[in-house]
């Protein structure tokens, strides 16, 4: 079939600028950005260990972040390790977060009068404690996390699951290109472990590569009080007339009949639960005890 006449396009040839077609950012892109954070993290992190990893003297140094995967890093894990599974974003990405675990049971033992001191050998499994105490690293950890990557999203890091055997908690595949950063933490006594941190790099671009979202305030005309449906709601209102001190022993032999001597302020407040809306004078008005406004705030 031979059309009568030459095809002709009814509008040019879409040409798509290299921008909008830019590759997500690779390995090399992101992985300065995570040195960086990792650098970041340090100071943070040192002030919340330190109540549990032996106080004054505590240092944390981070390495310099590089590409690896999981069969590598499971080729050098121990058998017990307090790893866990955070979720990054409204989407859970993906993110692995590793503690020594000769550091979790030292720490177990100061929690409980000890000395810093690790069982050797280590246990196959933590016990109760043990669990207890990572739950609360854990907790640490992805807060500074949250604020070091994401700051002003506290809620945009939450925990998965956790397991002390990393091949038993399969985070991602295990061929899948990540991130990894370590911080070296060394304990006054001169023990040095390690807190590593695993990113897949579609969390990493996830994390680096869109630029925040800017929020826009919006304004609320303020509400008018004597309008409805404010004018008619009832408040409780309560006058402090006396507020006194009294012994011990005196309130130990308070009996009927007994005479108190009370003064009265001379600017009683009258308060709305535990705000103060206004200040006055005890007098009467039509043979009840009134209050006199002097000061309104």
């Amino acid at each position: 079939m031979k059309p009568e006449r030459q095809l002709v396009a009814e509008r040019p040839v879409a040409q798509h600028c290299p921008e909008l077609l830019r590759a997500a950012p690779g390995a090399e892109e992101l992985l300065p950005l995570l040195t960086r954070a990792g650098e970041r993290l340090t100071r943070p992190l040192l002030a919340a260990l330190a109540p549990f990893a032996g106080g004054k003297g505590l240092a944390v140094k981070a390495k310099p972040a590089r590409t690896s995967t999981l069969d590598d890093i499971a080729m050098f894990a121990p058998d017990l390790a307090a790893n866990s599974l955070i979720g990054v974003g409204a989407d859970s990405l993906p993110l692995l977060a590793t503690l020594d675990a000769a550091a979790v049971l030292r720490m177990v033992d100061r929690t409980f009068g000890g000395r810093g001191e690790a069982p050797s050998p280590l246990p196959a499994e933590f016990p109760v404690s043990a669990e207890l105490m990572i739950v609360r690293l854990e907790t640490i950890l992805i807060r500074e996390l949250a604020e070091v990557l994401l700051p002003g999203q506290p809620e945009a890091l939450q925990p998965l699951r956790r397991n002390g055997n990393l091949n038993l908690l399969e985070p991602f595949a295990r061929d899948a290109t990540v991130a990894h950063l370590e911080l070296d933490v060394t304990e006054p006594g001169g023990d040095t472990w390690q807190v590593s941190l695993a990113v897949p790099l579609p969390t990493l671009g996830a994390l680096f590569g869109a630029a925040p979202q800017r929020t826009v305030a919006v304004r609320h005309p303020m509400a008018d009080p004597l309008s409805e449906p404010f004018g008619d709601l009832p408040l409780q209102l309560s006058a402090i007339l006396v507020d006194m001190r009294m012994s011990m022993a005196t309130v130990a032999a308070i009996e009927p009949g007994m005479v108190l001597p009370v003064a009265v302020a001379r600017q009683v407040p009258l308060r709305l639960g535990q705000a103060t809306v206004a200040t006055g004078t005890v007098g009467a008005a039509d043979d009840r005890v009134a209050l006199q406004i002097r000061t309104a705030f």
